[in-house]
């Protein structure tokens, strides 16, 4: 199960994940950042990942289309850390190739 919770501030729009970011809610992560970007009014949208226990191929999957979209994430955790990281590496080595290509 994941639980996602919405924090707004003046400045910034915070997505809480908390549980497993595994099928069917990596999709459900998709639709909740769609809507959350519908209305930010020059806010930024943060994704905060520090309670996070599980995380699915499709998870990182969708994790990553959000990173390259340049939503900003935070986490604290050892896994949750190691996880962006290799995320973070993903969507360089994404932007490399697609300019290698062209």
């Amino acid at each position: 199960m994941l639980r996602i919770s919405i924090c707004d501030g003046r400045s910034q729009r915070r997505l809480l994940l908390e549980g497993k970011l595994i099928p069917p809610w990596a999709t459900e992560l998709r639709t909740a950042c769609e809507k959350a970007k519908a209305d930010l009014d020059g806010r930024e949208l943060i994704i905060e990942m520090n309670n996070l226990s599980a995380i699915s191929l499709e998870g990182e999957n969708v994790l990553l289309e959000l990173l390259s979209e340049g939503i900003k994430f935070r986490c604290h955790g050892v896994f949750t850390k190691l996880i962006l990281r290799q995320l973070a590496r993903r969507a360089r080595a994404n932007v490399q190739g697609a300019k290698e290509k062209q």
